[in-house]
């Protein structure tokens, strides 16, 4: 079936390339259904009412849809009332970086998080930080500037646990993807049962707004969902039942539309949800955040990935690492890190693309432009760059020893092409142009054999907030 003008399978396949949403998240939030997309383009038909369905989806974000009679539905649609197909208007071209948004393409996500050792390595890399903050009462304050599946916060929550074990915690976690929430509070359980003393905010604020949980613009703040869950027992299955129960909550609350200018994600509403075990409650009277009484002040703030590779550096430095800056208390520390380049992932895309380079802005670079965002304020931190020898990291994709060899399997190729078009944020509209093609498996089957491996490079920054 072709994706052309006027079919429901071209307006879906227009609408996903200009929004950059994975056809499988298409299906769920259209029509509650992941293989949607996938059984139409397998020559599935389609209802009337799974149509207007569909329209009203695309329609609600500045779309327009196939129309009421596309081919798909010329078989159920009943003879005595024919009606036109409708050509989908012509809309202007997005911008690459603009087609393509980083932490929403759900299966290259899961897929690199799964066969690469990155989360883990970051998370480590948070603890040495860990090292060097000096808490105050009445707790440990941590901000994540992006949860993701919640892989980096679990852990480092272990850690924090092993250097504070008696002291409170108060985390607070970014994220504005409905199923990166889910998969992140799902191990939280253990969390509360290891550190009972622990608060934990999840919230889809912007990095201008979440860290002191509170909106700027009026409409927003006035829209405002703030939930306390109090978790009873002292089991995490308890608390694992209490918080599989939110998933009705999130589902309603935790909505969100396509920025207009960024092609972003952005709330629908701003939530703010707090956990914590009712048992502690007492005791943690001082560290469960009031609404309407934002405190930043963080000890600790991650950044692991905030931003995409090809945003511009003025929008990097005012909209993500400026805000969390501002955010930290005396003594806190920023921890930055971002995709490097010049590894064997970078050589891959080089093959099937030459000249490609998605890493434009260096660590130099970032903190540069954030120095000149705050301007006066900047007298108040440090701003680390650091060495290459401690501000550069390296992370695999997991392999048997015997996994890469004379001959790759299939398998394998396909888990190192992915990650490395993910790490280069490659756009589906080009992905789309090579995937008929050979040379991307040949490109990653040289890469593999040439270095008996596949590995990347991420930099880390330090910003720090003096203490006097």
């Amino acid at each position: 079936m072709e994706a052309a003008g006027g079919t429901l399978l071209g307006s879906i396949s227009e609408f996903c390339r200009l929004t950059g949403m994975a056809e499988s998240t298409f299906g769920r939030r259209a029509v509650n259904d992941g293989k949607f997309v996938a059984r139409l383009r397998d020559g599935a038909r389609v209802t009337p009412e799974t149509l207007h369905r569909v329209n009203q989806f695309i329609s609600r974000h500045g779309h327009a849809g196939a129309g009421d009679s596309p081919p798909e539905l010329l078989h159920l649609i009943r003879a005595s009332a024919p009606q036109a197909v409708l050509p989908v208007p012509p809309r202007e071209s997005a911008a690459p970086e603009k087609n393509f948004r980083f932490f929403d393409n759900r299966q290259k996500y899961l897929l690199f998080v799964n066969t690469c050792s990155e989360k883990e390595v970051v998370a480590r890399r948070v603890g040495l930080e860990l090292g060097h903050i000096h808490p105050r009462p009445p707790a440990v304050r941590v901000f994540d500037a992006g949860m993701g599946d919640g892989t980096v916060l679990a852990r480092v929550m272990r850690e924090m646990h092993r250097r504070f074990p008696t002291v409170p915690f108060h985390i607070v976690g970014k994220e504005v993807s409905l199923e990166d929430v889910r998969l992140s509070l799902r191990k939280m359980a253990d969390r509360f049962y290891e550190h009972p003393a622990t608060v934990l905010v999840v919230t889809n604020m912007y990095y201008t707004e979440a860290p002191w949980l509170t909106p700027r613009a009026v409409a927003a703040a006035t829209s405002m969902v703030w939930h306390e869950q109090p978790l009873t027992g002292t089991t995490s299955h308890e608390f694992g039942e209490q918080i599989a129960a939110l998933e009705p909550f999130l589902a309603k609350n935790w909505q969100a539309r396509l920025s207009s200018k960024t092609g972003n994600p952005v709330y629908e509403n701003p939530v703010a949800l707090v956990l914590y075990r009712d048992d502690y409650r007492f005791l943690l009277d001082d560290v469960i955040p009031k609404r309407g009484q934002g405190r930043a002040d963080y000890d600790m703030v991650i950044a692991s990935q905030p931003y995409r590779l090809r945003a511009q550096l003025e929008f990097k430095a005012q909209k993500v690492i400026g805000p969390l800056v501002r955010a930290l208390g005396k003594g806190g520390r920023l921890l930055g890190i971002h995709s490097h380049g010049a590894d064997p992932g970078l050589e891959i895309v080089g093959k099937v693309w030459p000249g490609e380079n998605p890493f434009r802005h260096s660590r130099h670079d970032v903190l540069r432009a954030t120095k000149a965002e705050l301007g006066k304020e900047a007298r108040r931190y440090n701003f680390n760059a650091y060495a290459d020898a401690r501000a550069l990291f390296r992370y695999d994709m997991h392999t048997l020893p015997s996994e890469i060899s004379s001959s790759i399997g299939t398998s394998t190729l396909f888990a190192a092409w992915n990650a490395a078009i993910y790490v280069a944020q490659i756009d589906d509209q080009r992905l789309g142009e090579v995937l008929g093609e050979k040379l991307y498996l040949d490109a990653t089957r040289e890469v593999l054999q040439k270095h008996g491996s596949l590995w990347f490079l991420d930099e880390s920054y330090v910003v720090s907030r003096k203490r006097d």
